[in-house]
């Protein structure tokens, strides 16, 4: 098993949610009308980072987000060899006329974000929908979907995988490239 190589380290890392908090404030001030959705799983985890990194630099209580489970929204989700577990969707609001931020990790392909979309109207019709994500895989795009907030752009070949590891689940925050799935 080999190591993938760093591609953005703790210190970065924590500049890079900074700066992703400082544009989502230039871009909705006082967040009134607007929500945070994390995909579960790992964007549920980076959906709370930012959460808590607006509230402390807007010096508010709250801002409103939840989780999405998007298991049974996937495309592929029949073609999978072992079976799925899902994740818990909480969301305890309505998203009729909301600014709803979609929050995932990592975008790849565009399924995953296609799945939230659709699985987003069982929780009511959003004003509008934003991406946020901490890498955007650009060159490996099957949907015409992309993020409106990007914290950082890795350009690699197919084969290549990313994997994010979250100080809450890892110990540490990093995002690291591997050269294939195989690696990792």
């Amino acid at each position: 098993m080999k190591k993938g190589r760093t591609i953005l380290e703790k210190e970065r890392f924590s500049l890079t949610l900074e700066r992703l908090c400082h544009q989502l404030i230039e871009h909705y001030d006082n967040f009134e009308d607007t929500c945070l959705i994390g995909i579960q799983t790992s964007g549920v985890v980076m959906a709370n980072r930012i959460r808590l990194g607006l509230q402390e630099i807007l010096n508010i209580d709250s801002i409103q987000s939840g989780n999405l489970d998007i298991t049974f929204y996937r495309d592929d989700f029949r073609l999978r060899s072992k079976p799925l577990h899902p994740s818990k969707t909480s969301i305890d609001f309505d998203l009729e006329n909301k600014k709803v931020i979609l929050v995932d990790d990592v975008l790849y392909t565009g399924r995953t974000i296609q799945a939230a979309m659709s699985a987003l109207q069982d929780h009511g019709r959003p004003s509008q929908v934003e991406m946020l994500t901490l890498v955007d895989r650009r060159f490996n795009r099957h949907l015409p979907i992309r993020a409106d907030y990007v914290g950082i752009t890795v350009d690699s070949i197919d084969e290549a995988y990313v994997q994010v590891e979250w100080a809450e689940e890892k110990g540490t925050d990093k995002v690291l490239l591997f050269g294939s799935k195989r690696e990792k």
